[in-house]
Parts: structure tokens; C-alpha cells; sequence
């Protein structure tokens, strides 16, 4: 009895650590000020960042804007993650007759970027791409054509995406179903990153949870 009682508890606490949940919600920061807990990484993994300043926080809203003004590149959280999901909503700012908006939410980055698995952002549907390490090279995978359908919303609403990422599988979820996934993933631990590449983006209610 009292050994079914300790498996139990064993069994109870386990449930409730899975279950924690982290808020990478920053602190209010303004337009032109390094965001706390984060850092910006260029794209290509090359050279300085821009000058321009395009990142700001509204931490009562949840929300990280992207002004999209300031140079491809990546807004990486400070911390490595190995298997988790992670949870967060995206919207761009309407432009009349634009249809090509275009970011992005990089999930288990290398540290300076090389290597980067990403889930899109864009009118055209959310899919998984990126660049992988097969056989010790550096090697381009695009999962565009097995997305299962476009569930993203115009420019303007919000969306959800969910990204589950365990072993060597990483799974996304756009507005509650499944759309893509990707095996083979190389890399097992490594950074989360929001993308700026020319569109003023907001993301909000960012969370993750290790599995």
C-alpha cells in the first residue's frame, strides 16, 4: 500500500512538472533598446546586425512588435531548449494590396544561426523549412509542398501556432490542426527566434513547455 502510494505521488509530480509552463514574454521595451533576455542575430549568420532599431515590447499585452525596418535578421531568446512545445499567436499589420508578407518563428537555432529550423509565417500558409545537417553538410529542406492545407487568416487577425519539437521531429500546428511535419532534424537543443524580414509583425502570448 504504502509503495502504491509513493509511485503515485512519483507519478502525480511528474504530471505537474511537465506541465509548467514558461513566459518569454519580456519586460516593456522601446522602440531602440536591446530587448532583456534576448539578442539579435543577422541572417545570414554574417556580418552586423542592422542599425536600425525594429523591436519593441508591450509586456501588460504580451506582445513583441517587429516594425520590420531594421534588416533581415533573427530576435533570439537567450536560452536553449531540447523537446517542448511552444505556444504563441502572430499577426502582420495590414498593407492595402500586399500579399507577400513574410516572417517567421525559428525553433532549436544554432547559436549563431547556421543551422535553423523555422516555421513560416505568410498568406500562402504556415509549413516547416530551414537548413539541416545531413551527413556533416549544411543542407536546404523545404516542406512547403507537404503542408496539409493553408489554415493561416489575413493580414490583420491573429493566428496560433503551435511547434512541438521531440527527438528528431518537429511538428506544426496552425490554428488548431497539424499542417506539417519534419523528421530528421539534426539538431537537438537550441534556440528559439522571431524573424524580421520587411513586415511590421506583432507576436504575442509567446510560451514554452520542456518535455
Amino acid at each position: 500500500m504504502l509503495l502504491r502510494a509513493i509511485l503515485l505521488s512519483v507519478l502525480v509530480c511528474a504530471s505537474c512538472a511537465a506541465a509548467d509552463w514558461i513566459d518569454l514574454t519580456p519586460p516593456d521595451t522601446p522602440l531602440g533598446k536591446e530587448v532583456p533576455g534576448w539578442t539579435r542575430v543577422p541572417i545570414p549568420p554574417v556580418g552586423p546586425v542592422d542599425n536600425t532599431p525594429q523591436w519593441q515590447v508591450d509586456a501588460a499585452a504580451k506582445t513583441i512588435l517587429c516594425t520590420g525596418k531594421g534588416g533581415h535578421e533573427w530576435l533570439r531568446y537567450d536560452r536553449e531548449f531540447g523537446d517542448f512545445v511552444l505556444e504563441l499567436e502572430w499577426r502582420f499589420t495590414p498593407i492595402p494590396g500586399e500579399t507577400k508578407y513574410n516572417s517567421g518563428i525559428g525553433v532549436r537555432l544554432s547559436r549563431f544561426g547556421e543551422i535553423w529550423y523555422q516555421a513560416q509565417t505568410g498568406l500562402a500558409g504556415g509549413y516547416l523549412f530551414g537548413v539541416n545537417l545531413v551527413n556533416g553538410e549544411l543542407t536546404r529542406v523545404m516542406l512547403r509542398d507537404q503542408m496539409t492545407e493553408n489554415r493561416v487568416k489575413p493580414a490583420g487577425e491573429w493566428n496560433r501556432y503551435e511547434i512541438r519539437a521531440e527527438g528528431g521531429t518537429i511538428t506544426l500546428s496552425v490554428n488548431g490542426a497539424v499542417v506539417n511535419t519534419f523528421t530528421g532534424a539534426a539538431l537537438r537543443k537550441g534556440y528559439i527566434g522571431l524573424e524580421a524580414e520587411g513586415f511590421e509583425i506583432a507576436f504575442r502570448n509567446i510560451r514554452i513547455r520542456p518535455l
